[in-house]
């Protein structure tokens, strides 16, 4: 991908907006949940606004002379990693907003922030980059980091008593994120970004209307459509929270290029935790900030390593 180098300071500032608004993910969620949003439904919800708003950016892009992709044009290989990619997609989404109702934001944030770590091995165990010095200490670094955030608690640094459960979540969140990405490096260069993040985002909102209303009934996937408040709050998150900062992602990284474009969306779980500090008054103890701390080092040391011929593709919770 081509770098425009006219106006560096301006592709910064975009994805470090992206990455600030991505950042409100974890607070809005947890709102959601309070005004009784299952987190299928707010996955089923954002994911739903947010592919509309692609469909509006893709629009424009025709307008302006793209083209649209076809189904039928993608050969047997595309198809089947795009297939694979929107999977992994709605499993990131599904798993972290799962998670945001078990553990504190901050925990959810910097388990995710790992997929780095496991994209680095994965790209080494599939022959794609050599595994140096420099990635290896960046992988014992994160996994160190990684206990440490487990296992210290908002006291003393002794046991946090977290819920397994969501621990796992958001560590399968970094899972699907680290799949996506290495599918996406390779898979189906024919497909337009904006057009893949539509298909990815709508397959999402598909998956997780599924599940909410095969979990408990149509009630919760119909709430905000009687609570004002709660719509609003969900086409928010889906326009300002998903949307928007995909597009301004994708546009910083042709910008900046992608290397820059992953350093700086380390702000993401930077903010994220001070926000959840700050409006749901979750504590991160030390040893958890220690480890914090260690994993997006450990991030920043892969993302300077990864070679400009390697894009990372824009998709966050995360968003």
């Amino acid at each position: 991908m081509v770098e425009d180098q006219r106006s560096p300071l301006l592709g910064s500032l975009t994805v470090a907006v992206a990455a600030c608004l991505f950042a409100m993910l974890g607070v809005l969620s947890r709102n959601a949940y309070d005004l009784g949003l299952t987190p299928f439904a707010f996955v089923a919800w954002r994911a739903g606004v947010a592919a509309l708003g692609m469909a509006a950016f893709i629009l424009v892009g025709l307008r302006r002379g793209g083209r649209l992709v076809g189904w039928r044009s993608l050969d047997r290989r595309a198809r089947a990693s795009l297939g694979v990619a929107a999977l992994m997609g709605a499993t990131l989404d599904l798993t972290m907003f799962q998670a945001f109702a078990r553990v504190p934001v901050a925990i959810v944030l910097l388990c995710f922030y790992l997929f780095p770590a496991l994209v680095a091995a994965g790209s080494a165990l599939l022959g794609w980059e050599r595994m140096d010095r420099r990635r290896a200490a960046a992988l014992v670094i994160a996994m160190g980091g990684m206990v440490a955030v487990v296992l210290g608690g908002p006291g003393d640094g002794t046991a946090a008593g977290l819920d397994p459960v969501g621990v796992v979540l958001a560590l399968a969140s970094a899972g699907a994120q680290a799949v996506f990405v290495l599918i996406s490096r390779h898979g189906y260069r024919a497909v337009p970004t904006d057009q893949a993040m539509g298909v990815i985002l709508t397959i999402s909102a598909v998956i997780a209307a599924l599940l909410a209303i095969g979990g408990v009934g149509w009630s919760s996937l119909s709430l905000p459509l009687s609570s004002p408040g709660l719509l609003g709050l969900m086409v928010f998150a889906g326009l300002f929270a998903a949307a928007i900062p995909s597009f301004m992602f994708l546009a910083g990284i042709r910008s900046i290029g992608p290397v820059r474009s992953g350093i700086l969306m380390l702000i993401q779980p930077v903010v994220g935790v001070a926000l959840a500090a700050l409006l749901l008054q979750e504590a991160v103890g030390p040893t958890q900030a220690t480890g914090g701390i260690a994993i997006l080092v450990a991030a920043v040391i892969i993302q300077r390593s990864t070679t400009q011929s390697q894009p990372l593709p824009a998709h966050t919770p995360a968003p």
